[in-house]
């Protein structure tokens, strides 16, 4: 059975991570993450849940102290389509061997905000018509804009580096800096993509869509987020990733792929919706999978080590764990997986990719039950511990009441198989206690040299 799973597996694996498309987008993303994670610390300050805290800041401060806060979390959030756009540019002109790889980022972002809309209309209340501005607008920057922002990437780019490699480029003389060299020969490719989609804008102003916005929105992303919105959705990218991580291959790295694009929508739309004060509806958000789901890392692993370093009786599996707590604290846990290991281990199959399942109908359950509030759209580092994590991402104390339950379901998942593993570990460890090392018996005291 795993023989037939790793040869299906293993192709797909392949293909999916070395695909140079999939690889911009997961990568691109990733560049995102340092001003998504800044914009959430402003996020949390300005919406700390200790009632105490925000008196304390009003008193200080004045009433209105969270507007400036909000400044910077508005921008982290609402231009996450921009910044990916960016980024994706950037990474898949890198993934096309051309060398100028900023140049193309550039393009990329330019490409986008060509057809995003540019003029917007106000209605202000008692006017007789809407009132008309230019500018452009968070709507079409932030979530609403996350998956046209990847095609635009991908397509503006691809234009770029095929007019760099046919040498469609403006070539200077010798002698000439090599910015400037590197300007020039960037303007006949960025010429042609910004054309491409100079034209596309105005096909799609003579449709009833008007914008490329409004139809990608309604015929890709809105069905893609409706499926992250399934009760089934996160527990098989769990059950994927898990199983990926079971074979060596690094799981979250192939998943995200597909599933990192819808996680994050959903979850800039539970902050879009707490900024207006409506009511968030999304389960399945980033942290949702990265805080309900699995402890310690892939397989949600923190409780076999916990029981390895304080219940472990074979010196392998004691002192293995010992080494790696502290790093499954903070959700690391490769020395397990390839120490212990997991990788390829049937004995560990089961508890390894039924566990973070079963902690996910377990979150699932408790946010549709009200036991726990709904992830909101603060976005933490994936290192951030357990019972932190649950704290901060919900607001409440529940939060980390539910991952110490979950902890514990782990702990018993695993606990049967740990024992097994424990037994045989010590049963070898006594036969190589007990063989004799003939050397031992090695003497030199009747050796002569004549």
């Amino acid at each position: 059975m795993m023989a037939k799973l790793e040869k299906f597996l293993m192709p797909v694996a392949n293909a999916l991570s070395k695909n140079k498309i999939l690889s911009a987008i997961r990568d691109g993303f990733l560049v995102t993450v340092p001003i998504t994670i800044v914009g959430s610390i402003f996020l949390l300050i300005s919406n700390f849940p200790v009632q105490g805290f925000l008196d304390l800041m009003t008193s200080i401060f004045g009433a209105g102290w969270d507007a400036y806060l909000g400044r910077v979390s508005a921008i982290a959030f609402d231009c996450t389509a921009l910044l990916s756009c960016l980024g994706i540019g950037y990474c898949y002109t890198r993934e096309q061997g051309v060398e100028n790889k900023i140049a193309g980022g550039v393009v990329a972002l330019v490409s986008f905000l060509i057809i995003t809309p540019q003029r917007m209309e106000v209605v202000v209340e008692g006017a007789a018509e809407a009132a008309k501005f230019s500018g452009l607008g968070f709507t079409f920057l932030g979530t609403a804009g996350m998956f046209l922002a990847m095609i635009v990437a991908i397509i503006s780019v691809k234009l770029f580096c095929w007019a760099t490699k046919k040498n469609l480029v403006i070539k200077l003389p010798d002698g000439v800096p090599p910015a400037v060299m590197d300007s020039f020969a960037s303007l006949i490719p960025a010429a042609i993509s910004m054309t491409f989609f100079f034209v596309v804008g105005i096909i799609f102003a003579m449709t009833p869509y008007k914008y490329a916005h409004y139809f990608i929105y309604e015929i890709l992303q809105a069905p893609l987020v409706g499926l992250g919105r399934l009760s089934g959705f996160e527990v098989i990218y769990q059950f994927l990733s898990t199983l990926f991580w079971f074979f060596g291959i690094n799981g979250p790295a192939v998943t995200n792929t597909i599933f990192g694009p819808i996680h994050k929508a959903l979850t800039l739309e539970n902050y879009e919706a707490a900024a207006a004060g409506l009511e968030m509806t999304n389960i399945f958000t980033a942290g949702f999978s990265d805080f309900f789901c699995n402890f310690g890392g892939g397989g949600s692993t923190l409780g076999l080590v916990i029981m390895m370093a304080f219940l472990g009786k074979s010196n392998r599996l004691k002192n293995l764990g010992r080494l790696s707590l502290p790093a499954a604290i903070f959700g690391i846990n490769e020395p397990i997986i390839f120490g212990l290991p997991i990788v390829l281990n049937p004995l560990m199959a089961i508890p390894f990719i039924l566990t973070p399942c079963i902690n996910t109908i377990i979150g699932y359950v408790a946010t549709i039950t009200g036991i726990m509030p709904i992830t909101s759209g603060v976005q933490l580092p994936w290192t951030t511990p357990i019972v932190f994590s649950g704290y901060l991402v919900t607001g409440s104390v529940m939060g980390s009441i539910v991952q110490i339950v979950m902890l514990i379901v782990d702990i018993a998942i695993y606990y049967p198989f740990f024992k097994l593993l424990d037994k045989r570990y010590l049963e070898d460890e006594s036969k190589q206690s007990d063989t004799v090392d003939e050397l031992d018996d090695l003497s030199f005291d009747d050796l002569s040299l004549d």
